[in-house]
């Protein structure tokens, strides 16, 4: 029996779902087997706060869990009805030697058995077939997957490993979004009603070369002192492999060049632009020519740069 979720992951009953969400994150990270290579406590901790968040996490399950319609293990609760005492027909609980059909002592019956039959138990009888009360389905799984920008825009396959040493090769759709979760089905854990599903939450790695600014992707490119004054064709990168860029003549650092089509996807696979942000760049090593060229060029055309 899995403890309360919500001492699992540490939140009060009035966390957000944000702040549920931060809770699994760090435990989950903390307590992730591969960073604990052999730790059987981390292990099980994992377990553990990935069972609690299944249930916090989705809001449905939260509010009948909240609600007592569910427990700490996602399995449906018994009440009323056939519970006991006055709503059992059959006197005592489930199980009980007194209370039978003749109302005096009898031989035990497994009335979970006698029930499945009444009730069409699996046949999509009383509480909706084998996730009724008597059969419920395994729980569901969750799994975080670090994508890089490239996979994101282009989609490919991964693959992922849960705790309990099971690997899925996972399909990333091209246009994947930073929060999105894939649901694999029967991926998830054993039940007598079938197994649940599997939950991957996609996470998008840092690039170091792009970045997202307003939907857009931009990229700083450097470019020469004479390729900013006289212009000229320089190869800058893209997610699709390197392209040649045009630099205007007379060109500053902070001009942007845009590339359609070269940027972020969104969840239809439609590609936004990549934009290159030009910084004049000098060469690495001192250049005695340049040094002289700019001495002279303070002297004679001195200039004030304006604010841009």
């Amino acid at each position: 029996m899995a403890r309360d979720p919500y001492l699992e992951l540490g939140v009060s009953r009035t966390a957000s779902a944000a702040e549920i969400r931060k809770a699994f994150h760090k435990l989950a990270k903390q307590h992730h087997p591969d960073a604990n290579k052999g730790d059987k406590k981390s292990e099980e901790k994992f377990k553990q706060v990935s069972a609690a968040f299944d249930i916090l996490g989705d809001a449905d399950k939260r509010k009948k869990f909240d609600a007592g319609e569910i427990d700490a293990d996602g399995r449906e609760t018994m009440r009323g009805g056939f519970g006991g005492g006055g709503g059992n027909p059959f006197g005592a609980g489930f199980g009980g030697r007194r209370g039978g059909m003749g109302g005096g002592e009898g031989p035990e019956i497994d009335l979970n058995d006698l029930f499945g039959d009444i009730l069409g138990r699996n046949r999509g009888g009383f509480g909706g077939g084998e996730r009724g009360g008597f059969s419920p389905k395994g729980a569901d799984v969750r799994a975080r997957l670090d994508i890089d920008l490239e996979e994101a825009i282009k989609g490919g396959k991964k693959r992922v490993a849960f705790s309990d040493g099971r690997t899925i090769d996972v399909t990333i759709p091209a246009g994947a979004q930073e929060g999105q979760t894939l649901r694999l089905k029967g991926q998830g854990s054993p039940g007598r009603g079938g197994q649940g599903d599997a939950l991957i939450e996609l996470a998008i790695k840092p690039h170091p070369i792009y970045r997202p600014e307003n939907g857009a992707l931009v990229m700083d490119l450097p470019i020469t002192v004479p390729d900013a004054v006289l212009g000229g064709k320089v190869e800058a990168p893209t997610p699709d492999g390197p392209v040649t860029l045009t630099v205007p003549k007379g060109s500053n650092s902070g001009a942007k060049l845009r590339l359609k089509g070269r940027g972020l996807a969104d969840a239809k696979g439609h590609r936004g632009d990549l934009f290159a942000r030009l910084v004049v760049t000098l060469p690495d090593a001192p250049d005695a020519e340049l040094e002289k060229f700019a001495e002279t060029w303070r002297e004679k055309r001195p200039y004030a740069p304006k604010r841009r």
